[in-house]
């Protein structure tokens, strides 16, 4: 046989699609691995993930639309780093999303769908026993995102991932040091208050769940200001 046909751009572009590309940039960011205001360049992940500028370029649009990256003009694109005021913001969306969502799907999951949450769970533990931090956050979030498909509603799947993804941003940016943000046991206490069909309970679960995350986090810290350097080093 002779040598292997060189494959064409168009062959490479086949190896990932734009919903792949932006799926791995945002697991990226779930696992702080692509921190706030890191600059993403387009010629950079087109040769990382071999396919076409205009992919990379319609991928990152489309984080862009969701808020997960900022385009700067003149700049370039950069990771988003949600400002105190907006991190607020995304805690109180998820705490009405969630406790909405929580409704619609307590008392109706199914033993599949149970399952799978406890896996998940399950995942979660072992990651923090490992002390796998990345993976831990990874499916902290992962499990917020399984709930909102047992909803069976794809524009609140959707909207559930973007809220995930900005809260991972959040947590990048003000996560006190030594202190997990996101306490997993909790979890547990809201399948089974779900599984027993406990709405009202699950919910209220959920929204504590909510403002324990948000008050591990150091959102009292000014963005804007001089830093007293002698403070600091002191």
């Amino acid at each position: 046989m002779g040598n292997a046909t060189a494959k064409s751009p168009e062959d490479a572009d086949a190896i990932a699609s734009v919903e792949d590309i932006s799926e791995r940039i945002l697991g990226a960011i779930w696992e702080h691995r692509l921190p706030p205001g890191t600059k993403l360049v387009e010629e950079k992940l087109a040769a990382v993930f071999k396919v076409s500028r205009t992919k990379i370029r319609l991928a990152l649009a489309r984080l862009s639309h969701d808020s997960i990256l900022t385009v700067e003009p003149n700049r370039g694109t950069f990771v988003s780093s949600p400002s105190v005021p907006q991190a607020r913001q995304v805690f109180d969306a998820r705490r009405v999303v969630e406790s909405a969502l929580i409704h619609q799907v307590a008392g109706q999951l199914g033993r599949e769908q149970l399952a799978r949450l406890r896996k998940n769970i399950a995942l979660e533990a072992d990651a923090r026993e490992r002390d796998d931090r990345r993976a831990s956050i990874r499916l902290s979030g992962q499990f917020h995102v399984l709930l909102a498909q047992a909803a069976n509603n794809a524009f609140l799947e959707k909207y559930m991932r973007e809220l995930c993804s900005l809260t991972c941003l959040v947590i990048a940016l003000y996560d006190a040091p030594g202190t997990p943000a996101c306490p997993f046991h909790e979890h547990d206490g809201i399948v089974d208050a779900l599984e027993a069909g406990d709405a009202g309970k699950a919910a209220s679960l959920m929204v504590e769940h909510l403002n324990h995350v948000e008050k591990t986090l150091r959102l009292e810290m000014p963005q804007d200001g001089e830093i007293d350097l002698e403070a600091v080093f002191s």
